[in-house]
């Protein structure tokens, strides 16, 4: 005779439990509230200026004034500026595919570089700094108290054919009188690699962090070395870390255009980023400025939602 109550409750409590998870929560309206200032900001400093770079570049120019008049309807939008900015890009004498290809050269080796330097940092820092760790942290964190034009002014003084650099290369024997900016591309890299680096250490130290330490302590039961343990355990979960890092660093790599302009400033060094941003600057260029801009806004919507479809996959291995 107990078994049929047993089995009622059991049924009225998953009904229950089913209806308490349909009902909305009772301070959602709180929290429509408290998010209400976020949205707002965002739609007005990003949304709205977002959509009138597509006016811009759908709009129309002012041959008197060489000046672009933007058109807020899609249904007037014109394809001509488009049309003009993918015969730019890849039609006979287009001038601006050899400088894509370069900003994905420059961006390809500084990502690797910072890689193979931040990626030893953020270990050191995770694993070995002890007692030390929050004076690293902090040491880490100090880039981002300072300007990122003031730091690429600083290379500029250091980089100088009279600055210090020169200066420790000559007093050890070596060549001592290289123009460091005069159009190179290494220091163009260099420069890349030197003003985002702090982003992906810290992603990296975050997600090294976060390794629990008996999952390292269980490879070595099993047998393996300290080399093995890190190819075979710590590598493997820094995975999502470092692609994290990647994202982050990468993408306005993409877009840099300040740091080519100070520490090169030479068309044979130009990035994607710069020749936006001449063109917005230039009357009667400004409807291309803003179609290269939203083109680039594409291709960098592709690793996005890799890198959003990566993270649920890993959340859900997790789970």
């Amino acid at each position: 005779m107990a078994m049929p109550t047993v089995l009622r409750f059991g049924g009225n409590r998953r009904n229950g439990d089913r209806k308490n998870a349909d009902r909305p929560p009772q301070n959602k309206i709180f929290f429509i509230l408290l998010a209400a200032p976020g949205i707002i900001w965002l739609a007005l400093l990003f949304i709205v200026p977002f959509y009138d770079v597509f006016a811009i570049a759908g709009g129309r120019l002012n041959f008197l004034t060489e000046s672009p008049v933007p058109v807020y309807n899609p249904l007037h939008w014109s394809h001509a500026t488009l049309v003009t900015t993918w015969h730019d890009i890849f039609g006979v004498g287009s001038f601006a595919l050899p400088i894509i290809w370069r900003t994905v050269w420059y961006t390809a080796v500084a990502a690797a570089l910072c890689v193979l330097i931040g990626y030893p940092a953020a270990y050191f820092v995770a694993r070995f700094a002890g007692r030390r760790k929050a004076l690293f942290l902090v040491l880490l964190i100090a880039p981002f108290w300072i300007s990122y034009m003031m730091r690429m002014l600083a290379w500029i003084d250091l980089l100088q054919t009279n600055g210090y650099i020169n200066k420790v290369l000559g007093s050890i024997g070596l060549p001592g009188d290289i123009n460091w900016l005069g159009g190179k591309w290494y220091t163009v890299v260099l420069g890349l690699v030197y003003g985002y680096i702090p982003y992906l250490i810290l992603v990296l130290y975050a997600g090294l962090d976060r390794i629990d330490g008996s999952l390292l302590e269980a490879g070595r039961d099993l047998g393996l070395g300290r080399t093995r343990t890190f190819i075979k355990v710590t590598l493997p979960l820094s995975r999502q870390p470092i692609l994290t890092g990647m994202l982050i660093t990468v993408l306005p790599m993409l877009g840099d255009y300040f740091t080519n302009t100070l520490l090169s400033g030479t068309r044979g060094t130009a990035m994607i980023g710069n020749v936006i941003q001449g063109q917005l600057a230039t009357n009667g260029f400004q409807g291309e400025g803003a179609v290269l801009s939203l083109l680039l806004l594409v291709v960098l919507v592709a690793p996005m939602i890799y890198y959003v479809r990566a993270t649920a996959k890993s959340a859900r291995e997790a789970s």
